[in-house]
C-alpha cells in the first residue's frame, strides 16, 4: 500500500533449530545464541545488512522464536526502525484455507512472497542467520548487476579435503557457474557455497511458485531452486569472498569462532570502526576486577565481577568469577556464575548457569584439528554442584 518500492531487500533465514549445538538450543533458536561476550549470532548478519545499505530485512523464524523476536524488537540497535522498510519478523502463519510450517529454505521464502511483492524489489538477497562474518552485500549486488545475472552465489575456497561437506560450485574462468554439486563424494573444485544468494526477483518468484507446486520437491535452494535454474540455462555466477567466515553450527566451531576474537591474526576484528557490529545494549555498569582478579588475553564485558583468574577466555556481561576460581580457554555466557575455587577449562558455560565451589569443568586440551575440540558444555540455567566434575567433551543440560 503506497509507494514502498525498494531496489533490493534481504530475507534472513533464522528458523534453524541448531540441534548440533545441543543444550544451547533447547529453548532458543540458533541465531539467538550469545556470541563474543556482548553479541548474538544474528547480530553479524543484521549489521552486514545495514552497513551494506540494505534497510529492509525480513527475518524468517520458526523454531523457539520468542527470544529472537524479543531481541530484535523494532530493529533500533541496527538502525532498522524505519517508516518505510526496517526489520520484520516473519513466522509461519495461517492462510484462509491452510497453514503449515516452513518445509524448506525455498518454501520459507515462497510463503512470504506477499511481503517481498509489497516492496517490488529488483533484487532479493537471501541470507542465513547463523554465520559469523563481515560482508558488503552491496558489492555482491553490483557484481550481479554487472553480469546481468539471474542468480549470484557467494563462494569461498575451502581445503579440497573438506569440499565434500559443502555445496560445490564448478565455475568457468569468468565466474560463470556451469555445475552445482551438493556435498559431492569426489568434488571437482573447492568453490564452496556460503548459502548467500542474490536473485533477480522476477526470476526467483517464478521458480519459487513452480517449486511449491511440485509435490516431489524438498523445497530447498541448494537441492531444488539452484539446480533447476542451472538446468534451464539461467545466467548464474559465483562471487568470491575471501574475508573471515565461519558457520557456527557445532560446539567446536562456535568455540573456535569465539576464540578467534582474541587473536587478531584470525581476521575477526570487532573493533573495526569502518564496519561496526551492532547489538542490543544491555546497559550494565562497568566490569569490576577485584584485588584477587587476574585477566590475561581475555575479553570481559560489562556488568561482570572478576575476583578469580581468566586466561584466553570470553566473559560475557553480568557474570561473576569468584575468588580462587580459574577460567581458561572458555566461553562464559551472560549471567553465569563461577563460584570460589571452581576450575573451568576449554568449556562453554551457558547463560545463567552456576558452577559451584570447587567444581571442575573440562580440561586443558592440546592443539586439535579444526572442528574436533572436546569442549565441555554446561547448559543454560544448569547448576553444577560443589566439587562436581564435568569431563572434557561432556554436555550437561
Amino acid at each position: 500500500m503506497g509507494n514502498n518500492k525498494k531496489e533490493c531487500i534481504a530475507m534472513l533465514l533464522a528458523g534453524g533449530q541448531g540441534t548440533r549445538l545441543g543444550v544451547l538450543t533447547t529453548d532458543v533458536a540458533k541465531p539467538a545464541v550469545p556470541f563474543g561476550a556482548k553479541y548474538r549470532i544474528i547480530d553479524f548478519t543484521l549489521s552486514n545488512c545495514v552497513n551494506s545499505g540494505i534497510d529492509t530485512v525480513g527475518v524468517l523464524t520458526q523454531y523457539r522464536p520468542f527470544e529472537l523476536h524479543q531481541y530484535i524488537g523494532n530493529g533500533q540497535p541496527w538502525d532498522l526502525d524505519r517508516l518505510n522498510g526496517g526489520v520484520y519478523v516473519l513466522p509461519p502463519f495461517m492462510r484462509a484455507k491452510s497453514g503449515e510450517w516452513y518445509k524448506g529454505t525455498a518454501n520459507a521464502i515462497c510463503q512470504n512472497i506477499d511481503f517481498i511483492d509489497n516492496y517490488d524489489p529488483e533484487y532479493v538477497v537471501i541470507l542465513s542467520g547463523d554465520h559469523i562474518y563481515k560482508m558488503d552485500y552491496a558489492k555482491m549486488v553490483e557484481a550481479h548487476k554487472a553480469n546481468k545475472a539471474q542468480c549470484t552465489i557467494a563462494v569461498r575456497k575451502v581445503p579440497m579435503t573438506e569440499a565434500h561437506r559443502f555445496g560445490i560450485m564448478n565455475m568457468k574462468s569468468d565466474g560463470t557457474i556451469y555445475e552445482f554439486e551438493e556435498k559431492p563424494k569426489q568434488p571437482k573444485s573447492n568453490n564452496a557455497s556460503m548459502g548467500i544468494y542474490v536473485f533477480t526477483w522476477k526470476t526467483l518468484r517464478k521458480y519459487l511458485l513452480d517449486d511449491d507446486a511440485d509435490p516431489n520437491s524438498e523445497n530447498d535452494f541448494g537441492k531444488n531452486i539452484i539446480p533447476n535454474m542451472l538446468k534451464d540455462g539461467n545466467k548464474m555466477y559465483g562471487y568470491d569472498f575471501e574475508g573471515y567466515w565461519k558457520d557456527v553450527g557445532t560446539i567446536s566451531s562456535l568455540w573456535e569462532a569465539n576464540m578467534d576474537i582474541l587473536h587478531e591474526t584470525e581476521g575477526l576484528n570487532l573493533e573495526d570502526e569502518s564496519w561496526k557490529v551492532y547489538a542490543r545494549n544491555q546497559a550494565e555498569p562497568p566490569q569490576f576486577v577485584g584485588e584477587t582478579g587476574k585477566i590475561v588475553d581475555s575479553l570481559v564485558s560489562e556488568g561482570t565481577i572478576i575476583e578469580g583468574s581468566c586466561r584466553n577466555s570470553i566473559i560475557s556481561h553480568s557474570c561473576k568469577i569468584g575468588k580462587g576460581a580459574n577460567v581458561e580457554g572458555s566461553i562464559i555466557m551472560p549471567g553465569a556464575v563461577i563460584e570460589d575455587g571452581a576450575d573451568v577449562r576449554y568449556s562453554i558455560v551457558g547463560w545463567n548457569a552456576t558452577i559451584k565451589k570447587g567444581a571442575k569443568v573440562g580440561e586443558t586440551l592440546p592443539p586439535s584439528n579444526p572442528g574436533e575440540w572436546e569442549i565441555a558444555v554446561v547448559g543454560p540455567a544448569v547448576t553444577i554442584k560443589e566439587n562436581g566434575v564435568v569431563a572434557k567433551g561432556e554436555m550437561i543440560g
